[in-house]
């Protein structure tokens, strides 16, 4: 495994505020710092984890990977800060509606999108939207050395 930072390292701890880096392997579990104030702390084995690079949002015909909603949500702010914390459910569905016109309303709840946006809104503070080109240049450049053999 690279030590370049991605995507696939920024995690998420489920009953954790915010988003965490992936710094090592321990015995009991992995070792994580913190986006927000860059503790490190043990996230055990037991603990629900996902990755960034892992998720996806339904949409009417399949899925959408959070590495192109959070691209759209760039593209649409100019690379600055999304939609406050403190928007409605009603504001939340809107805003989701013009960066993923297809997202399926019956799956993806309010609490959904306010989750993504906080995401959007912490990788922009801490000047991390690079990281969502990184693997699809890497992509490339395996699709390219494919075509040469």
């Amino acid at each position: 495994m690279s030590t370049e930072l991605n995507l696939k390292k920024i995690i998420s701890i489920s009953g954790q505020p915010g988003l965490f880096q992936f710094v090592s392997q321990s015995r009991n579990g992995i070792i994580v710092e913190s986006l927000l104030d860059q503790k490190r702390m043990n996230a055990s084995a037991s603990a629900k984890v996902s990755s960034l690079g892992d998720i996806a949002v339904y949409t009417e015909t399949g899925e959408a990977p959070l590495r192109d909603v959070l691209k759209n949500i760039r593209t649409k702010e100019n690379g600055g800060q999304a939609l406050s914390g403190k928007a409605t459910n009603d504001q939340l569905k809107a805003y989701l509606l013009e960066v993923l016109p297809d997202y399926d309303s019956d799956k993806v709840y309010a609490s959904d999108i306010k989750k993504m946006v906080s995401w959007y809104n912490l990788l922009q503070s801490k000047d991390m939207l690079a990281l969502l080109d990184i693997e699809e240049e890497a992509n490339e450049a395996t699709a390219e050395a494919d075509k040469a053999e």
